[in-house]
């Protein structure tokens, strides 16, 4: 779970990179997938945080 969320997160900043290049819609639309795959990375990181708290107890 720790491999995937490093995974979206490397591709989030990429992508949020690239989409400054793009413009007009295709620009926004990378912009939004390149967020959308941050955000979840973020949130499998809080995920697998919280196994491992609960896997100790």
């Amino acid at each position: 779970m720790k491999i995937t969320a490093t995974i979206l997160l490397i591709v989030g900043i990429i992508g949020i990179i690239l989409s400054t290049m793009m413009f007009g819609d295709i620009g926004l639309a990378a912009f939004i997938g390149s967020f959308a795959s941050l955000l979840s990375g973020i949130g499998f990181l809080q995920v697998n945080k919280l196994f491992q708290e609960n896997k100790q107890k």
